[in-house]
């Protein structure tokens, strides 16, 4: 078993590569490399490129995961005799690649970071009942693409959910953080993970698994951090102004608390806007609940049907 630091990027294969640009763009993320068969995309924080994408029809390719220790590398490549390699697709570092038991493409990633920070403005002083630190200041911001600050977690619906399970906790680390049973408390229907990085606090998921009959593996979506309550309604409104498809929110999670945005991509991906996530150690108590539509957000507007889909 191996501890995983982060999740550094999703990778997906799209028809438009063009259409996708510009909307990530709006989205609020920043060119990193662009051919004309793949695109990198980059977030405000830098470092690993949070979203890869080839030209081809639409699908779900896979994951990369932060490693620390390149210690860990070596013993995954040895319980799977593989070779780890010299990362050429980024040009630095070290990459170990893998697929899960649902076929997708596992990267476990050593060193390597390529892209460099870039400014984006501070979050913003709020002053609430009971604490008022903004003495003398207006905020003040315009309608504009949100800030991703980074990749936070993807959510896996998985047709293989006792094998999948099995491979991201005890080869990656990862510990559960909450889960959802439908029926039966044995009947698992959705499940959030955490990096098991002992006690240290981080999000409170990093990959979530969906076992509800997907007929073919498939991300359900991926989620970016943005700066603020602020960024989060802006953007929305800044994707509503450009005409997007909106799936879902603004709204406040129940697992996890995050203030979450949903979006269509222009290939039909679902992708989320999100901010104010739990964070968790693995200390903090796990539950195990049943699932229900009211279970999905503490407040919210109405979920459509699609939104399941």
């Amino acid at each position: 078993m191996i501890a995983v630091r982060d999740i550094a990027y999703v990778r997906y294969q799209v028809e438009d590569l063009d259409a996708q640009e510009q909307f990530l763009h709006d989205f609020g993320m920043l060119p990193h490399v662009r051919t004309a068969d793949t695109l990198q995309m980059a977030t405000y924080k830098g470092g690993y490129p949070a979203y890869i994408a080839q030209r081809g029809p639409k699908k779900a390719l896979g994951i990369g995961f932060q490693i620390a220790s390149f210690d860990d590398l070596k013993r995954v490549a040895t319980h799977f005799n593989s070779d780890i390699c010299e990362n050429t697709e980024l040009g630095t570092g070290w990459v170990l690649t893998l697929q899960d038991p649902d076929g997708l493409r596992v990267d476990l990633l050593h060193a390597g970071d390529v892209i460099a920070p870039q400014t984006a403005r501070p979050p913003l002083l709020l002053n609430n009942a009971e604490q008022r630190p903004r003495l003398g200041k207006t905020n003040r911001i315009d309608i504009q693409p949100s800030h991703v600050m980074r990749l936070g977690h993807v959510v896996l619906k998985t047709v293989n959910f006792a094998a999948m399970f099995s491979f991201y906790q005890d080869l990656l680390g990862f510990r559960v953080s909450d889960s959802y049973f439908a029926e039966a408390p044995e009947n698992t229907v959705a499940t959030f993970m955490h990096c098991g990085l002992g006690d240290e606090f981080t999000d409170h998921h990093t990959v979530a698994l969906i076992n509800m009959g997907a007929e073919e593996p498939a991300f359900d979506h991926c989620a970016f951090e943005v700066l603020d309550w602020d960024d989060v309604a802006c953007g929305s409104q800044f994707l509503t102004q450009k005409q997007y498809n909106h799936s879902w929110g603004i709204g406040r999670h129940v697992q996890g608390s995050q203030i979450f945005d949903y979006w269509l991509d222009p290939a039909g991906n679902k992708i989320e806007h999100w901010t104010d996530g739990d964070l968790v150690n693995d200390t903090t108590p796990v539950t195990h609940e049943p699932l229900s539509l009211d279970g999905l957000s503490q407040w919210a507007p109405p979920l459509s049907p699609e939104f399941l889909a």
